[in-house]
This record gives C-alpha cells, sequence and structure tokens, in this order.
C-alpha cells in the first residue's frame, strides 16, 4: 500500500501550510497554540477574530458541499487541513460547534430556510453556537430529558435547565433537544429546538473548573421563546436528529482533535527534554505508547469517515469518545511527568490562595483538564454499554422498572 502523497495532494499540504504561516502572525500571532483544551476561555474576541481571518481565505467549513458556502473538499483533504492547521499552532476554533455540528446537521436534516438562515453565519465567522444536551439528571443518560418545551401561537415555550454547556456565555444561538409532548418518556417526544441566547428567559451561570476557568455552564430556561419553524425535523423526531449531531461529532471532527492531540505531545516531549526528564527510559517508552495510540486513534478516524455522510452513528464511530478519553487522560499524566519536580509548581501553590489561570502552565492545564475526559460527553461506563449493545448487539444492561 502506497502512504505517499498525490501531487494534489502535496500541493495541498504546501497551500494550507504557506496560508497559516502568513496570516498567523501580527495580531494574531499571540493565538497560536492557545485555545485548546482546559484553555477555551482565553482570547475570546481575538480567536472570534481569527475566525474571520479564516473565512476571507476561505478556509471555514472546509468539507461542506459548495452549495452551502464550503470548499467541498473530500475527506483526504480534509485530514490534511486539519493537520497542517496543527502543526502551524493553529488556535482552538471559536466556530467549532458550528461548524462541525449544528452546520452538518442542518446540512442534513434542516429546511432549506434553515440553511439559508443560519450556514452563511457560521461559514463567515460571525455566528456562534453552543449545545444544550446535558442536564442536571440527563447528562450520559441524554434520553431523560426533562427540558420542555410547548407550542404557543407561533413560537415555542422554553422552560428547564441544561449544565455543562460549553461556550454558552459567548454564544449568540442554541441547539437545544426538550420534550415537546407531554408525558411522553425516555427517547420518544423530544425536539430539536434552535434558541437565541439573547431571548428574555434565559440564564447563563459559569461553572468554575479546577482549572480556574469556566468554559462549561448552567443555562436556565424560564419561559424563554423561539420561532415555531426553528425545529430541525419534525417535532417529536428530535432523538434521531440529536443521534445525527454526534455521528458528524465522531466523524472528521475526531481527525482535527487527533492532530491536536498530536501537537500537545510534541509539547510534552519538548519539556521532558528541558527538563532532563528525556533520558528517564520509562519516560520515553510512556511517551512512545501515547504515539503509537494517537496513531491508531487517527486510523480509525480514517476509517469511519463514512459517518460525515451518512448522518448515523456507525458502530467503528462508536469507540471514539471511550478510546481518546483515555488517552487524552495519560497524556495529561506523561504532561506531569515530563515536568518532574515542576509539576508541582502552580499557581494554585500561591500563600493567598489565589490564582489567574492565564498564569498556569499548558501542562498543568493539560493535566488538570484531562481529569474530566473520562466523564462529560457520555461517561466510560455508559460508553461501553453503547459499544456493547448498539455495535455488538449484546443483551441491554437491566433497567429498573418503570414506574
Amino acid at each position: 500500500m502506497d502512504f505517499g502523497l498525490s501531487a494534489e495532494e502535496q500541493s495541498f499540504r504546501e497551500e494550507v501550510s504557506s496560508w497559516m504561516h502568513e496570516h498567523l502572525t501580527g495580531e494574531f500571532a499571540q493565538l497560536a497554540g492557545r485555545g485548546g483544551p482546559g484553555d477555551e476561555h482565553s482570547f475570546i474576541a481575538e480567536r472570534m477574530a481569527w475566525e474571520r481571518e479564516l473565512a476571507s481565505g476561505g478556509w471555514t467549513c472546509v468539507g461542506w458541499p459548495t452549495e452551502h458556502g464550503g470548499r467541498g473538499l473530500p475527506l483526504h483533504l480534509e485530514v490534511i487541513f486539519h493537520e497542517e492547521y496543527s502543526r502551524a499552532g493553529g488556535p482552538g476554533r471559536a466556530g467549532l460547534i458550528g461548524e462541525g455540528l449544528l452546520g452538518p446537521t442542518l446540512i442534513h436534516f434542516g429546511s432549506a430556510d434553515q440553511q439559508q438562515r443560519f450556514l452563511p453565519g457560521i461559514v463567515d465567522g460571525t455566528q456562534y453556537w453552543c449545545q444544550g444536551y446535558s442536564e442536571p439528571n440527563a447528562g450520559s443518560d441524554l434520553a431523560n430529558v426533562t427540558t420542555k418545551a410547548r407550542l404557543d401561537g407561533d413560537q415555542w415555550v422554553l422552560d428547564g435547565q441544561k449544565v455543562w454547556t460549553s461556550l454558552a456565555q459567548w454564544s449568540d444561538w442554541c441547539f437545544v433537544v426538550a420534550r415537546t409532548e407531554p408525558d411522553s418518556v425516555r427517547h420518544h417526544g423530544l425536539s430539536y429546538l434552535l434558541v437565541p441566547m439573547n431571548a428574555d428567559g434565559i440564564e447563563t451561570r459559569p461553572i468554575r473548573q479546577i482549572t480556574g476557568t469556566a468554559e462549561f455552564n448552567e443555562v436556565f430556561f424560564d419561559g424563554a421563546r423561539t420561532d415555531a419553524d426553528l425545529v430541525v425535523g419534525e417535532p417529536g423526531e428530535g432523538w434521531k436528529v440529536a443521534m445525527g449531531t454526534l455521528a458528524f461529532e465522531r466523524g472528521a471532527l475526531t481527525l482535527g482533535q487527533q492532530a491536536a492531540f498530536e501537537h500537545e505531545l510534541h509539547e510534552i516531549c519538548a519539556d521532558a527534554r528541558r527538563t532532563g526528564r528525556w533520558d528517564d527510559p520509562s519516560l520515553r517508552q510512556q511517551l512512545a505508547s501515547l504515539w503509537v495510540r494517537l496513531r491508531i486513534m487517527r486510523w480509525n478516524s480514517v476509517r469511519s469517515l463514512g459517518v460525515a455522510e451518512s448522518g448515523e452513528l456507525m458502530p467503528e464511530a462508536m469507540i471514539h469518545k471511550l478510546y481518546w478519553a483515555g488517552l487524552h487522560r495519560d497524556m495529561g499524566e506523561a504532561a506531569m511527568d515530563a515536568l518532574g519536580p515542576e509539576a508541582t509548581l502552580t499557581p494554585y501553590g500561591r500563600a493567598d490562595n489565589t490564582h489567574d489561570a492565564d498564569e498556569m502552565e499548558a501542562a498543568h492545564r493539560l493535566f488538570f483538564f484531562t481529569r474530566s475526559d473520562t466523564i462529560y460527553g457520555g461517561s466510560n461506563q455508559i460508553q461501553r454499554n453503547v459499544i456493547g449493545e448498539r455495535a455488538l448487539g449484546l443483551p441491554r444492561e437491566p433497567r429498573p422498572p418503570a414506574r
């Protein structure tokens, strides 16, 4: 098998690399390597400006069909884009949720009016989205959603609460899974609604994390309203649409995530060399194992890229979350091992017990943030149930009797 690049692929790789190095300069130079896991709070306005800069060069939504404002890149070129973006130190994408989750969902399930209204703002980097899935009693068990929405004339009225809502405090819109059929249970009777975050009756409360930052939020809906035609798919089909969104999340986006993880591993290796820990053979073996696991993550992502077109969560994609969560957690621990005694030195150690999250080294942010990787987005235990029941066809785990 020939793993070499074709002339087209090499030319495209050089095009992306050249553009990134020409534009990630000046006012954007400070963004290099910022905005990743545990650092999402950093340079919000500047990263939004970077989104517009990317859009000016045609580098947003590169895999979207051209009729929806994208470049229509084939998957092999989309992979190269993610790789070169990461290698150049491209910052965490402020528009990731809109581009990677909501946009593909609207392209697959949305109406023509919804596509025309919302997709252009995502492409040009002027509209930002958050995801209203998890609730206090419906985290990994998403089908337990209790947030309600009822039709009142030509509007939906929402009441309930979402939690762990990333970037809600900076978002313009939220796609919300809500129960629209009274007395429905589990995955039945749910709808997928598009809700403006500036609507009356919405309150956002940041959740301070161990990193000292507040990427996550609680979002409360108290009579918040959105237009009746802003339901994606038919009312009651919210579970199907929500699962489609998850399929897109575990499709091409995983390749961009893998490239970002690889960049983090390079930084860990650089720390190990700087601190002298590189001479420890056990640490080198640990880092080599992480590199191998990253390659496995990449190739599984490549083989499961069909989910980007099907809108269904394919068996190959069901292992992504379980796999990368453990991998990334172990990378955080390796980052501390690479620092050696320096690992004990963080802003949390100051006598006055104050700290500024911006003072924290990238390795510490990585370590603290990755403690949550095996929990959020579906805990490892839930992921194993999904794999067993939906991918392998094993008997369902016993459920308590319905009351």
